[in-house]
């Protein structure tokens, strides 16, 4: 795998980046060095990618295991990494109208307040993933990823309701 081709797959998944690491990760000092990370692990396990599954399920994988990961380890300093010129790949800071508009932020902070695989769940979800493919993803059954994403749609629509009710008093 080339420089050119490996820039150009994270251009192509750039945006998906970002959200997975902007929800697993609300302080942006530590969010770049999240980013980093995902960068690395992404560059270190593109030679494993075997073609089984589609090459945006397989990246998914690998950025949701490392924000993971990172979000266990408690953001410490990892070891063994490589070194990358960044400038060439880092991923831009989006001025993504939806990131900035009221009801996406509040919805994104009670994302960021879901546990680990609940967060990855939704965030799937949301990008227009079908059960098969959460499943898959994820490591667990299609029934599993039912349950859980209409246990995570009501808690989520109760979490906003109350705070609409406290914004109108």
């Amino acid at each position: 795998m080339g420089n050119k081709q490996f820039v150009e797959i994270i251009r192509n998944h750039q945006k998906m980046i970002f959200k997975i690491c902007n929800v697993y990760c609300q302080d942006p000092v530590l969010r770049k060095d999240l980013e980093q990370e995902v960068l690395i692990q992404i560059w270190q396990s593109l030679k494993k990618f075997d073609g089984r599954v589609k090459l945006s399920t397989w990246i998914y994988k690998v950025v949701l295991n490392t924000a993971i990961a990172f979000y266990r380890n408690d953001n410490k300093s990892k070891t063994g990494k490589v070194d990358l010129d960044v400038s060439v790949i880092s991923l831009p800071d989006f001025d993504d109208d939806s990131l900035h508009n009221e009801k996406m932020r509040l919805l994104y902070r009670f994302i960021g307040e879901l546990n680990e695989i609940d967060k990855a769940l939704i965030l799937l979800y949301l990008d227009g993933n079908r059960y098969k493919n959460i499943a898959e993803i994820l490591g667990i059954s299609e029934s599993n990823v039912a349950t859980k994403i209409n246990r995570i749609k009501t808690s989520l629509k109760k979490k906003v309701s109350k705070q609409k009710e406290l914004s109108w008093n």
